[in-house]
């Protein structure tokens, strides 16, 4: 019997002789295979273009198209195509011809089953291995251990817990936090330590595709299926078989698309753009969002019945703000992996420094500290990074912070102090918005600060 994965694969045989149809067809089936037949040329090439095909076995000599012909037209519908010729008129010059357009194996009549089965079997492996190779070398570029999320906080703690209890099980998980605070850090170490880490981890950016082209790499589609569908393609969820899929910022996605990931989760099949049978799915689905989708919910913006699917184990990450004792810990991180590939001589990070990066506010949490760290050691030319190399938000918004701190007298009785910093922030940003006519680049300017960083505090702060 073949294994899960051939189990699930779907054979297309073409043959003129209908007996011949209907014994590769018997003998398929006990092996497990799912297979569709062709008794000519023009069928065989009809059904390629409205069904996914995952290996073909073809007779050379039929009445209206030869085998070769029918290769030719499978391989410009799908490049990955799996062939197998087979042939009672055996001839080098059909076998040369097949073997150039890509057939991977070629077998005269009478054959031998048991060889068949054989050669199917192996032509499968083969292409499953090669299509997980193209997934393993986008993701392995780099170390994937748990490990390697950095943080030694309360909060991290926490979050380091969670993903060791929940990596083994088949779960579905919810990943929410600020942007940058490192959400596919997160599903790849849930991954990695699952029993699925030898299958592939396949991501998608739910925001950066318009509905019709996030459709068509998820599921896939069928040729012909939209102006551009000039073959057949894989979509993501198909080729993370028995993988993760990880789908990060899901609060973007359409209703119509939230409506197939719904299905996908509850009978674990979906249909390829244009086709008409359906596909199993055996993956683990992993989502991010930075959104409230509870809220999103109430607003009727996010469907009810998904919420609740993709919900079942939530892992909040905490913004850096909320885990200052991490920055020092990543901070030298990323020191480390930027002295090395610009090849300078920095052994560590000032006093002085550190004290500017431990009071900055990070709006862009994880990210902008790297982005902060890459900046310094590309300018410093000292063999420690110095407050001067960083960059000019960061200097700035902890000076600013400073001076309001050291202006203000403590009452005797005592009070909030992030409740009255807070207030103090925002009547400045509040002023200087007034000042600058609501334009919120110059407001920032007034105030000597980034244009992200003052966006990021007027939304705090609900300043329009």
């Amino acid at each position: 019997m073949a294994d899960n994965e051939q189990r699930q694969a779907r054979v297309l045989v073409v043959d003129d002789e209908r007996s011949m149809r209907e014994l590769l067809a018997i003998v398929l089936h006990r092996e497990g295979y799912e297979v569709l037949t062709a008794e000519n040329g023009g069928t065989a090439i009809a059904t390629l273009e409205r069904e996914a095909v995952d290996l073909l076995i073809c007779d050379i000599k039929m009445p209206d198209m030869n085998g070769v012909e029918v290769l030719r037209a499978a391989k410009r519908l799908d490049q990955d195509m799996v062939a197998i010729m087979v042939t009672a008129f055996a001839s080098t010059q059909t076998a040369v011809e097949a073997m150039r357009l890509g057939a991977c194996d070629y077998l005269s009549k009478p054959f031998d089953v048991d060889e068949l089965k054989m050669k199917v079997r192996e032509k499968l492996e083969s292409r499953n291995l090669r299509q997980e190779n193209v997934l393993l070398k986008r993701v392995l570029g780099a170390r994937h251990e748990f490990s390697n999320i950095i943080g030694r906080s309360e909060p991290m703690l926490r979050v380091f817990k969670l993903i060791q209890t929940i990596a083994r099980t088949t779960s579905t998980v919810l990943v929410t936090g600020e942007s940058g605070t490192g959400k596919e850090l997160v599903a790849r170490a849930i991954h990695f330590n699952s029993l699925r880490r030898d299958r592939p981890f396949v991501a998608l950016n739910c925001a950066a595709l318009p509905d019709t082209l996030l459709e068509s790499e998820l599921f896939g589609h069928m040729r012909g299926s939209f102006t551009s569908a000039d073959s057949n393609k894989k979509g993501l969820i198909e080729i993370a078989e028995h993988g993760t899929i990880f789908l990060d910022e899901i609060g973007e996605m359409s209703p119509s698309v939230q409506v197939k990931i719904l299905r996908v989760l509850q009978e674990r099949r979906f249909r390829r753009l244009g086709a008409v049978d359906e596909i199993e799915a055996d993956i683990r689905i992993i989502a991010a969002t930075n959104q409230d989708l509870s809220k999103m919910v109430a607003d009727g913006k996010f469907r009810e019945d998904l919420f609740y699917r993709i919900n079942v184990i939530p892992i909040h990450l905490p913004p850096l703000r909320e885990r200052q004792e991490d920055i020092p810990l990543l901070a030298e991180h990323f020191l480390a992996k930027y002295r090395t590939q610009m090849d300078k001589q920095i052994t560590g990070i000032s006093g002085e420094a550190m004290e500017v990066l431990d009071a900055y506010d990070w709006p862009g949490n994880i990210r902008e500290l790297e982005n902060v760290i890459e900046h310094a050691v590309a300018l410093e030319q000292a063999r420690v990074i110095l407050p001067a190399s960083l960059p000019d938000q960061v200097r700035c918004d902890t000076a600013r912070v400073a001076a309001v701190a050291a202006a203000a007298a403590l009452p005797e009785a005592g009070f909030d102090l992030e409740e009255h910093v807070q207030g103090i922030e925002r009547e400045y940003l509040a002023q200087a918005l007034q000042k600058a006519g609501g334009v919120q680049v110059k407001a920032a300017e007034l105030l000597g600060m980034t244009f992200r960083s003052f966006r990021y505090y007027a939304k705090k702060y609900n300043l329009r």
